[in-house]
């Protein structure tokens, strides 16, 4: 481990690419916006690997890729085993999913935890084990059964395109939609029709672009044209508190998986990480070209962000941005630690379990790259495990050293 033990004792190669797929479908010009790949999922087991690859198409394709589909032809496969085999109850193919209209957001639902011996929660109320929302032009959420591919219903109430979509994720299939008619909504899919629509959440007075419920289901945090975040409770569906700090649009937002951090990317070409109990702002990734630009007259935000995202460890974050790289940061670093060359990169994903990130293009396209895979330190496991169920005040109450403290609370960068 690195000074502290919390990171990576060197730096870590730069991301490969390993597999590209591309539409499949002749680009169609008279349309805006429909061969933009605004959305990657992967299922929360690994099992699946949901693309929005334009054109109202969303593909759905087990997971690992076959080698034909590596070399960027999709074929039906065989499932990758185990688990996700068991509850297909056979072989898992791949799914095009007609939707319709351009689809802007993409969220599988969580495996809800059941107890030893107990029916999936999720079954229990006559739903599939795991269903895909997408999100869509015309303000409409379609939600698919992911084993079938078959549409299951509607969500009806945005009045513009839903731009994001996020399941609760201790699988109580919460599911939170933000969309350009300023408002969230949040339902709950185990509800019947017009019941299902549980709350509106008003504030943002531009088009929201981003949402994220934070690992222990107490937080929301979504990110509009505005330079503040707004931070909700997801207990009371209040507003907590504005989160201000960036210099311009904030279009993209992500907790950590102990949800002791937050952070946020804007058009400002800056990430910020929050501590969301408090509001603090912990430290500032700043996005600085690889190179001096040639050409001063060319568009003044080649660095603007697009997305952000953690690992699933919590040690490292991705980024994607105008600029044509993919950045790997180190939680503790303040400069990235690696870089990939990326053509107009909409948004990035980790892979569940690790090892692999997600890109969407503006092309339609969907590229894997190969992510650093990092033995988490005894300390960062600690810390992880007390952030899980431990609030900043809580730990700031405990009676142990203050660098103690310091170290449980993010502030030992």
């Amino acid at each position: 481990p690195g000074r502290g033990g919390n990171g990576p004792s060197r730096c870590p190669e730069e991301p490969v690419l390993l597999a590209e797929l591309k539409p499949g479908r002749p680009q169609r010009y008279d349309w805006k916006s429909s061969c933009e790949t605004w959305s990657v999922a992967f299922s929360p087991d690994g099992a699946w690997f949901a693309w929005s690859q334009g054109h109202c198409v969303v593909k759905l394709i087990p997971w690992p890729l076959e080698e034909a589909e590596r070399t960027g032809k999709t074929s039906e496969r065989k499932s990758c085993g185990g688990k996700a085999e068991a509850r297909s109850r056979g072989v898992a193919k791949e799914k095009t999913l007609e939707c319709g209209q351009i689809v802007w957001g993409l969220a599988f639902s969580a495996w809800p935890a059941a107890e030893a011996g107990e029916t999936d929660p999720a079954c229990a109320v006559g739903l599939p084990c795991l269903v895909l929302a997408t999100g869509l032009n015309d303000g409409q959420i379609k939600v698919w059964e992911v084993q079938t591919g078959h549409l299951l219903f509607s969500l009806l109430g945005h009045q513009d395109v839903v731009r994001d979509l996020t399941f609760a994720p201790n699988g109580s299939l919460i599911l939170v939609s933000a969309s350009r008619d300023k408002t969230l909504r949040v339902w709950d899919l185990s509800r019947d029709g017009r019941r299902r629509q549980v709350q509106v959440l008003s504030g943002h007075v531009q088009w929201v672009y981003c949402c994220s419920i934070s690992p222990d289901c107490s937080m929301l945090c979504s990110v509009a044209g505005e330079k503040s975040a707004l931070l909700w409770s997801m207990r009371s569906y209040t507003l907590i508190r504005r989160l201000e700090g960036h210099q311009s649009s904030v279009v993209s937002c992500d907790f950590s998986p102990d949800s002791a951090l937050l952070v946020t990317a804007s058009y400002d070409a800056c990430v910020i990480m929050w501590d969301p109990y408090t509001g603090e702002q912990l430290r500032t990734l700043r996005h600085v070209p690889l190179h001096s630009p040639l050409d001063y007259s060319s568009e003044v935000h080649t660095s603007s962000l697009r997305s952000v995202c953690f690992s699933p460890e919590g040690l490292y974050l991705a980024t994607v941005a105008d600029d044509r790289l993919l950045r790997i940061w180190a939680l503790e670093l303040r400069s990235p630690v690696a870089f990939a060359p990326m053509t107009n990169g909409l948004c990035c994903m980790y892979f569940p379990h690790g090892g692999f990130i997600a890109t969407g293009t503006r092309d339609g396209h969907v590229q894997f790259w190969t992510a650093p895979r990092v033995l988490s330190s005894l300390k960062h496991l600690c810390r992880k495990a007390l952030r899980t169920f431990l609030t900043t005040y809580q730990v700031l109450a405990l009676p142990i050293p203050r660098k103690l403290k310091e170290f449980l609370t993010y502030r030992t960068f």
